[in-house]
């Protein structure tokens, strides 16, 4: 399991099934070269107390106040949500999309808190069908 980040950099914290967040972190990356702003967090065979204990040390470890996970009712966000009982500053952003953590990234001139909230409207206007044929 584990995290990935600069401690000294990192911004926010993103969780998901599977390879989700190393994947997104990556592609971020791979776009801005600002990747280090995420400390992604594996969760793949771990359970629901073992993902909040991944969660709660990164969060921890970045100082963050944002999490950014994959899916409304997913076990990450179920774990964010207990983590952000012990700590109500924390925010969650679920449903999280590369345009939402680009969106992130470029708003270094905001508060995390606030950059998440822009970021998380970014994500949801940036869904999008593209050559829908009529029925």
């Amino acid at each position: 399991g584990g995290a990935r980040g600069n401690a000294g950099q990192a911004r926010a914290v993103v969780a998901g099934h599977g390879g989700f967040a190393a994947g997104i972190v990556s592609a971020v990356d791979q776009i801005t070269g600002r990747g280090e702003i995420f400390i992604s967090v594996a969760t793949k065979e771990l359970g629901g107390d073992a993902i909040v204990e991944a969660l709660r040390a990164a969060v921890i470890r970045a100082g963050a106040s944002v999490v950014f996970t994959d899916l409304p009712a997913g076990s990450c966000t179920i774990a964010a949500r207990r983590v952000q009982r012990e700590r109500p500053d924390l925010i969650v952003v679920t449903g999280a999309n590369v345009p939402a953590l680009l969106d992130f990234v470029f708003q270094s001139n905001l508060t995390a808190t606030d950059a998440a909230v822009r970021a998380a409207e970014k994500g949801r206007t940036a869904l999008t069908v593209v050559g829908r044929r009529a029925d």
